[in-house]
């Protein structure tokens, strides 16, 4: 008699979403299918390899320690199959599929979207997923394919590829800065209304800038989005620190202190590694270095030549990278 487990890679698929989102219903929506589909493969794999893979419970699906085990091997499984389907796309004089990307709310809406009609008219097969939620997305279990980050990952599986440096200033609108007192200096800024992200929302290290600028500065209006934060800049609300590569299409909005306050911060484009050479995947990663570095000077803005960044140098950390 044979007692060799029956089970398909899509029961595999459907064992991963699961155990990558902890829900039924989510897994559902990223494999477009029925939380009853879901819950079904999940008991058809459970029953053919005899062993509980999740404990049941009100917040979801949690694995067991069978299931931990489990995930290692099913995981190689799609690591190969990726890699098979990589092989056979290359092959083709396109490259097509879906790739999911998370941005920053600002990269994604002030720049990337502005290049988009020209992604898609040189990759008219390739699908894309724009998420700018980006702390909730994890490339470790890949619910993104690519993310473009303020911080480069140290550690873990990971490629990563510097797109730029790119600097923020304060700034303030015309009729708020007409209605208060000067700005002459640093220690200015504390007695002025200020506006920033949400401190414990923070989900990078590199946009927590405020105590950079002055450690007296207490922000009066706080946002996790930074539309909101430049729409109450635009309305008067108060200063801010905005990126220049946005910030410069408000003529309303005006630098202040523009010879003294000037924070450098960069952006990656980071992925799994063993995604680095996806066909779909290296397209987009391509796409983005080109487009970033034809539009260096966006990002840049009008940075006196001593604080511009050394572009050799850069280079030679990408490289490395």
């Amino acid at each position: 008699m044979n007692n060799t487990p029956h089970f398909t890679w899509d029961d595999l698929q459907f064992f991963l979403a699961v155990a990558r989102t902890g829900q039924l219903s989510t897994a559902a929506r990223q494999l477009r299918t029925s939380h009853a589909t879901v819950s079904r493969r999940i008991d058809r794999l459970e029953f053919a390899l005899k062993v509980k893979l999740f404990e049941r419970n009100p917040r979801g699906y949690v694995l067991t320690a069978m299931g931990n085990r489990f995930i290692d091997t099913a995981e190689k499984m799609e690591s190969e199959a990726e890699r098979l389907r990589s092989d056979l796309v290359a092959g083709s004089t396109q490259q097509r599929g879906v790739v999911r990307l998370s941005a920053p709310e600002g990269f994604a809406n002030f720049f990337f979207a502005s290049v988009l009609p020209e992604f898609g008219a040189r990759h008219p097969n390739i699908s894309l997923e724009l998420v700018t939620i980006q702390q909730i997305m994890s490339l470790s279990r890949k619910e993104a394919d690519l993310a473009v980050v303020l911080d480069e990952p140290k550690g873990g599986p990971y490629f990563s590829e510097k797109l730029t440096d790119y600097h923020l200033q304060v700034y303030g609108s015309q009729d708020y800065l007409a209605r208060t007192p000067p700005v002459t200096s640093r220690d200015d800024l504390p007695n002025h209304a200020f506006i920033g992200y949400i401190q414990d929302m923070i989900f990078a290290p590199g946009l927590d800038y405020l105590g950079d600028i002055h450690p007296r500065i207490r922000p009066q209006f706080q946002s996790s989005s930074i539309f909101a934060q430049l729409t109450a800049t635009r309305s008067g609300l108060g200063l801010c620190v905005l990126p220049y590569f946005f910030a410069s299409h408000y003529p309303e909005l005006q630098i202040v202190l523009p010879g003294d306050v000037n924070l450098c911060r960069h952006y990656w484009i980071t992925c799994h590694r063993d995604l680095k050479q996806v066909p779909r995947v290296r397209a987009v990663i391509d796409f983005l270095v080109e487009a970033v570095g034809r539009n260096a000077h966006a990002f840049l803005g009008n940075v006196p030549p001593s604080r511009q960044p050394d572009r050799r140098a850069a280079a030679a950390r990408t490289a490395k990278s």
